[in-house]
């Protein structure tokens, strides 16, 4: 018998812990009795049905999993599925069929050209280039990464700016002296652009589906409409001011070991020298993505455009890089598929929620409390549950479940439209808390930097300072802008 065979590997009581306290909670939600209705303003009752019981039995479970990481997170996802199936919540033909959502295929289709971007040494062209202009203090990379990440948002989809700034990140920090090993420099680097990617993605409707959604909403309810440039209008001071509010909170909270990396720029310079002009492969890959997100802004202007799927024109680009030979099976084989089953399990559990009627059910009673609140309450309020909706759900989800509620109950205390459905978007795009809430999260998550809880702890306090954002934006910014507040 060898010694490793000879010494029991030690248990961990802290995983075992939140294993069962996750299926403890979906046992007690499940087999609970039947809960009572929700009430909307107008009178009617919303009756939560068993399946949607259970679908709010496994929003807990799948939840504490998640955050405690207690098996892979994409095993969490797989789960979702499962459960579902096995338990009568949703046919499986339904809750599987979300493992290959159009959404999930963005992502999948936004990580292969994360890998060419790397294979072909785009990414390190462009890192060296930046470390060149923003010079050797880690406080100006973190800054000039941010900056970089937020510019992209405004014209592509923050799925793909992670995934374009991915690898991009991986060079950087390549040269930052510690290897893999994780650091505060490499956590704030990563979970930064996440965060940065999502307050980026606010500004015009080009970030992300969720400004269409809340907008189509804005239209049918109210009968008024908002362009796309007066998102822009009242979006960018919010967006931007985040951008910077983020990257003083990296600098408190993840405060980079070393304040400077000596030699950085020299050592960049001379890196980048020796890559040599730009190979073909180079100008092969970067004239696919280009195209590929030249055609996706442009949906938004050309009607003719419009209805090709977004998931669809972007996989035109993987199948090229394999027809080109760019990429090869090996390559496929690579793909983070822990990253693909997470987000395809959230994608699940969003269409769970929303299917059964539980997310409309949670909506309902939450925006109840507040119906006689002062407007300021009742706003803010729509704001929070859209932010801790959006953390297990689609952000399109939990618009589409919170800002009709919310735009019928605003009459009553006089609250303008407009407030409602853009203080709901600023939340939207900022999931902090957890890995599923959006794709750049778990895009970051790739890095091995950090972990889910880790995640989730440095999520609560940006989490605060979005919505004392909110706040100022309310009472403040968007007055001054011009915005109405109040209809009296």
């Amino acid at each position: 018998m060898t010694a490793a065979q000879a010494t029991p590997s030690k248990i961990d009581f802290r995983r075992l812990f939140f294993l069962f306290l996750g299926l403890f909670l979906f046992t007690i939600v499940y087999a609970s009795p039947p809960w009572p209705n929700a009430i909307d303003p107008m009178g009617k009752e919303f009756m939560l049905s068993p399946e949607g019981k259970a679908a709010l039995a496994l929003f807990l479970l799948a939840g504490t999993w998640w955050v405690f990481e207690v098996v892979p997170i994409g095993i969490t996802g797989l789960t979702i599925g499962v459960v579902q199936a096995l338990f009568f919540i949703r046919p499986a033909s339904a809750a599987f069929k979300d493992f290959m959502d159009p959404s999930v295929l963005f992502i999948f289709g936004s990580l292969v050209i994360g890998m060419v971007f790397t294979k072909v040494g785009i990414t390190k062209r462009l890192a060296y280039k930046m470390l060149i202009i923003v010079g050797e203090r880690t406080s100006m990379i973190y800054l000039g990464c941010f900056v970089v990440t937020a510019l992209l948002t405004h014209l592509m989809a923050h799925t793909a700016v992670a995934a374009t700034m991915y690898p991009l990140l991986l060079s950087i920090y390549a040269l930052y002296g510690e290897g893999d090993k994780p650091t505060k420099f490499g956590k704030g680097l990563f979970i930064g652009m996440a965060f940065v990617a999502g307050a980026g993605s606010i500004i015009t409707l080009l970030g992300a589906a969720r400004g269409i959604v809340a907008l189509g909403f804005y239209q049918e309810i109210t009968g008024q409409e908002i362009s796309f440039f007066e998102l822009t209008y009242y979006m960018f001071p919010i967006g931007w001011l985040m951008v910077f509010v983020l990257w003083g909170f990296f600098m408190v909270f993840l405060k980079p070991e070393k304040a400077v990396i000596p030699g950085l720029r020299d050592k960049a310079r001379q890196l980048s020298a020796e890559m040599g002009p730009i190979s073909r492969n180079e100008i092969i890959s970067a004239s696919i993505i280009f195209g590929v997100i030249l055609f996706l802004s442009l949906q938004s202007f050309i009607p003719a455009l419009a209805d090709f799927n977004k998931a669809a024109v972007l996989l035109v680009s993987t199948i090229l890089f394999f027809i080109l030979r760019i990429l090869d099976i090996k390559d496929l084989e690579d793909i983070p598929w822990n990253i693909i089953l997470l987000f395809a399990g959230a994608m699940s559990m969003g269409f769970c929620l929303w299917q059964t009627g539980a997310a409309e059910w949670l909506a309902i009673n939450w925006l109840g409390f507040f119906s006689e609140a002062h407007w300021f309450v009742f706003v803010i309020a729509i704001a929070f549950f859209v932010m801790i909706m959006t953390n297990f759900i689609m952000n399109v989800a939990a618009i589409a479940i919170s800002v009709p509620v919310a735009l019928v109950v605003a009459p009553y205390l006089g609250v303008a439209p407009e407030v409602i459905v853009f203080a709901a978007l600023v939340t939207a795009g900022m999931p902090f808390l957890l890995l599923v809430g959006a794709a750049p999260n778990a895009i970051a998550y790739n890095s091995k930097q950090f972990t889910s809880g880790e995640f989730f702890a440095y999520g609560i306090p940006a989490s605060i300072l979005l919505m004392a954002l909110v706040a100022l934006a309310v009472l403040l910014i968007w007055p001054l802008l011009g915005m109405p507040i109040l209809t009296n």
